[in-house]
């Protein structure tokens, strides 16, 4: 029980310090500090704002990687909303925007920056061009998120006719809101606006990781792919990342390796690093059964591994190795691996399984106990084998990253998924998610629909 009153506790404070309040976007305006000199639009970009995002936890609600025990019938409240794929997350205009007003208020702060470095007294045109360049990475990453949650996933024959949301491009909250672009639309111009930047930005953010690197704009990319399903370019892009990150994977198998602050900010294994809390999720049964006895994950990152009782294992990493309470939203080295192994796993080249297996056991030698340490190591000819594995490892690395909602949606379009159902501690029904079901893309919040009547809402 202690557990869930977390879970609801979490769910508040992210209601309370992520709420946004614009009658257009549901943004704030800019804050009141008058933004003069490029010191201070390079201290803006290290606000809690943009690089927290504890929204995103609401995403791991809405996964089969979740077991919500104490669901009421019907379900109430904001997380059993999410749980149960509601349409709506609240009947009450006032409220506000989960997720929706959380991105557009970091996209306001990023625009902020576009917007008035070029004129910023003192500092030097690189140093400006380099603050440029991490709000446009910002920005992309930001609809990333949007593009995935509010429009069909992406799909080649349909992309130039699906919508997907605003492109806004200001940072003044006065102005109505445009019209939705489409899926096609948003993804170029996250991959422009990356591209754009790739040349002014650092090299190396180890003394901030949710600062924007090169390595982090490949790592963006990475992902954009990935959703894409352009799996040569994803890999491509994820091993450029790899190739110029100066992050390290840490050992879980080793706790001298482990990092002595709850921070993101310097976890070495963060390539572009966002902050957001997962702590306390009840984790289902088909999850559990996935991790071997020898994965020092359940050791780490669970809580009551030991608990047959149904909804009683945890991931809730605060309670057993404080450093990891918070969990990285963000790209690490671990993603980038999987990525590439993934992508290398669906090719038809013969020998691209050599190269899957390769990434794929860079992950496993920091996360499974055994000598010598080539016994961790996943081994096989068959190519249908090792993309199996590589996707369960997927699963077990990033399963409340915020991304496996995305990757069930990506899934889907490729009939990898079953149906999901919600039952309540007496196993009775309260919600289900049906292969190809609507409630694969999120509706329009109802408050940015009443002060936009004429945006098209999603069925």
């Amino acid at each position: 029980m202690k557990k869930f009153k977390y879970i609801a506790v979490q769910l508040l404070f992210c209601c309370m310090v992520f709420s946004g309040c614009d009658k257009y976007l549901d943004v704030e305006p800019k804050g009141k500090q008058l933004l003069k000199t490029t010191n201070d639009y390079d201290l803006w970009l290290n606000s809690s704002t943009l690089t927290v995002e504890m929204d995103q936890t609401l995403l791991n609600y809405m996964t089969d990687n979740i077991d919500l025990v104490t669901v009421n019938n019907p379900p109430t409240g904001l997380g059993e909303l999410v749980y149960t794929w509601a349409p709506q997350f609240t009947n009450d205009v006032t409220s506000p925007t989960y997720l929706w007003g959380d991105h557009y208020k970091r996209i306001s702060l990023f625009n902020t920056v576009l917007s008035g470095i070029d004129a910023a007294e003192g500092g030097t045109v690189s140093q400006r061009n380099s603050i440029k360049a991490e709000a446009l990475l910002g920005r992309a990453n930001s609809y990333f998120y949007l593009v995935n949650e509010y429009a069909k996933p992406y799909d080649a024959s349909t992309a130039a006719t699906d919508l997907a949301v605003p492109f806004v491009t200001s940072d003044n909250v006065s102005q109505k809101a445009p019209g939705r672009s489409t899926v096609a639309e948003i993804y170029k111009h996250m991959i422009d606006d990356i591209n754009e930047a790739i040349p002014n930005l650092p090299l190396d953010n180890g003394t901030a990781r949710f600062r924007g690197t090169k390595a982090g704009a490949y790592s963006v990319l990475a992902r954009i792919y990935l959703y894409r399903r352009e799996y040569s370019e994803a890999q491509r892009y994820a091993e450029m990342a790899l190739a110029d990150t100066k992050a390290v994977m840490i050992d879980l198998t080793n706790s001298a390796t482990f990092p002595t602050v709850t921070t993101m900010v310097s976890h070495p294994d963060g390539i572009y690093s966002r902050a957001s809390n997962a702590a306390g999720m009840p984790i289902s049964a088909e999850l559990k059964s996935m991790f071997a006895v020898n994965d020092a994950r359940r050791t780490v990152l669970y809580f009551n591994w030991a608990s047959n009782v149904r909804g009683a294992t945890s991931f809730y990493a605060a309670q057993v190795v404080q450093a990891f309470q918070l969990t990285n939203s963000g790209t690490t080295v671990q993603e980038m691996h999987l990525i590439a192994a993934e992508c290398a796993a669906r090719s038809t080249d013969p020998n691209a399984v050599v190269t899957a297996l390769n990434h794929l056991n860079q992950v496993r030698r920091n996360r499974y106990t055994g000598a010598p340490i080539e016994s961790r190591d996943f081994t096989s000819t068959s190519q249908p084998a090792v993309m199996a594995e590589v996707l369960a490892e997927r699963r077990r690395e990033l399963p409340f990253h915020s991304l496996r909602w995305f990757d069930l949606r990506r899934f889907d379009t490729e009939n990898r998924t079953s149906t999901i159902t919600r039952t309540t501690a007496q196993n009775v029904v309260v919600g289900t998610l049906e292969p190809h079901s609507p409630r694969y893309t999120l509706q329009i919040p109802i408050q940015v629909m009443a002060f936009n009547p004429d945006m098209i809402q999603n069925p």
